[in-house]
């Protein structure tokens, strides 16, 4: 079998890296195109041999549904074929959380040893690369949301902790768990910038300090997998699906995101508004312009468009503001004066039910394009879109499944980076998943997505 150079550490390189970890067996995470992280196991003894000649995995999956069904689409599905799972041993942890197990990400090859055209990951990591062409590097972090639940309920959702959204006593009631999450994630190498108890019922949320896109991913994927983990230790079980409570607020994954060239941050120190560089305001109309096609990617699931409802800040509208919940895209000038607080931007339509892989490289490639083409930044809005009068009417982003993979279908820039592989793959489980819930109602989409993300 051929080997996989362009990934592979030398050999005394390799046993260095897999020395760092304590673990008798290793998870190598892939996720799929409808956000379910899969994995394939090997003892840490075959690593070594696995990082050279990878794991055997059905190339199916580009075609799941998040409830397990697979659908053929143009180029993948069905039962042929195979790839071999590669890990990034830069990327090993040692799983905090789950003694004697480390965790790797993993990028998908062909048997020849080439990489497959439809890694989600490889698409991420050839989007920093077009980003890099083009001058410009990128970082970004996720804002998790969850909620959690009592870990007997199968098809229901009952709160597993009380009290007001943001409020101390719903703190005192997570200080331990939290405490210890925090404690896990830091060994893990994350690093934590807030926790705080959120609106809606018995929901936290975490945000992670910006790194580079792809290990921002990487982050996402490992801290869901720590949040489940300690949560079940906890007597409790963790959901961040998108809405448990139809009419009610759900949990979103927002991205932010800032663009730097060689002389430093192009969202400061510019003659656009709040400070913003020209280039970097054709980056934001970039993400603006694609956003209906990017609810396809990062808030797909037929579930999510019962979160993604006016006036509860989950950025349904095609607008940007600075600081305004309400839009899509909000601009966050933070502190000025001090690197640690620049200026960035948050997609607020996301939720976890997007492929984080996806999710970045989506938006870089929607920002380059927008760079590209020297796209102007329309004026910003302020206030609720859904209290504005009919002259100053705000296009809304896609409210259900099906519009959303139309969309997704019409941007030729998202397929023109995805290349038609990873496109098609991608468009033919939202089309899917769109098909199979038509008919369903509110709580029939609550149950059925409860406890798969």
């Amino acid at each position: 079998m051929p080997t996989m150079p362009e990934r592979i550490p030398a050999d005394g390189e390799a046993a260095t890296l897999i020395d760092r970890v304590d673990a008798e067996m290793v998870a190598l995470s892939f996720v799929d195109n409808a956000g379910i992280t899969r994995v394939k196991t090997v003892p840490a003894t075959r690593l070594a041999h696995a990082a050279r000649f990878g794991v055997g995995v059905s190339p199916c999956f580009e075609t799941f549904g998040f409830d397990d069904l697979m659908t053929v689409g143009r180029y993948l599905g069905g039962p042929d074929g195979d790839l071999r799972l590669i890990p990034d041993l830069g990327a090993l942890t040692e799983l905090a959380g789950q003694p004697g197990w480390a965790w790797a990400p993993a990028d998908k090859y062909t048997q020849d040893g080439t990489r497959f055209a439809a890694c989600q990951r490889g698409f991420a990591t050839r989007q920093v690369e077009a980003a890099r062409q083009a001058g410009l590097r990128l970082s970004m972090a996720f804002e998790t949301e969850w909620a959690l639940g009592r870990a007997e309920d199968e098809t229901c959702f009952t709160p597993a902790v009380h009290g007001p959204g943001y409020g101390i006593i719903r703190l005192g009631q997570v200080a331990d768990y939290a405490r210890e999450l925090v404690r896990l994630l830091h060994r893990q190498g994350l690093t934590v910038e807030q926790f705080h108890p959120e609106y809606a019922a018995s929901q936290l949320e975490i945000s992670i300090a910006p790194t580079d896109p792809v290990s921002a991913a990487d982050e996402a994927v490992l801290l869901r997998h720590t949040i489940r983990r300690l949560s079940e230790q906890y007597g409790w079980r963790a959901t961040l699906a998108p809405c448990l409570s139809p009419g009610n607020a759900g949990s979103g994954a927002h991205l932010h995101l800032s663009v730097h060239d060689e002389n430093g941050s192009l969202f400061a120190d510019g003659t656009g508004p709040y400070g913003i560089q020209e280039t970097g305001a054709s980056f934001l109309a970039g993400v603006l312009r694609e956003l209906p096609a990017l609810v396809a990617v990062g808030a797909g699931n037929p579930a999510s468009f019962l979160r993604l409802e006016p006036s509860r800040w989950a950025g349904i509208w095609q607008c940007w503001g600075r600081e305004t919940r309400e839009a899509a895209l909000r601009f966050v000038t933070g502190v000025r004066g001090t690197e640690r607080w620049a200026a960035n931007a948050e997609v607020k339509c996301f939720d976890g039910t997007g492929n984080p892989y996806l999710v970045v490289g989506a938006v870089i490639a929607a920002g380059l394009a927008g760079v590209a083409e020297g796209l102007p930044l329309p004026n910003e809005i302020t206030g609720d879109p859904a209290t504005f009068a009919p002259e100053n009417h705000v296009p809304r982003l896609p409210t259900d499944a099906a519009q959303a993979a139309e969309q997704l279908a019409a941007s030729t820039v998202l397929a023109e980076a995805m290349g038609p592989e990873l496109h098609d793959a991608l468009l033919t489980v939202r089309r899917a998943e769109a098909e199979r819930y038509r008919d369903s109602t509110p709580e029939e989409l609550v149950a059925h997505t409860l406890w798969r993300f």
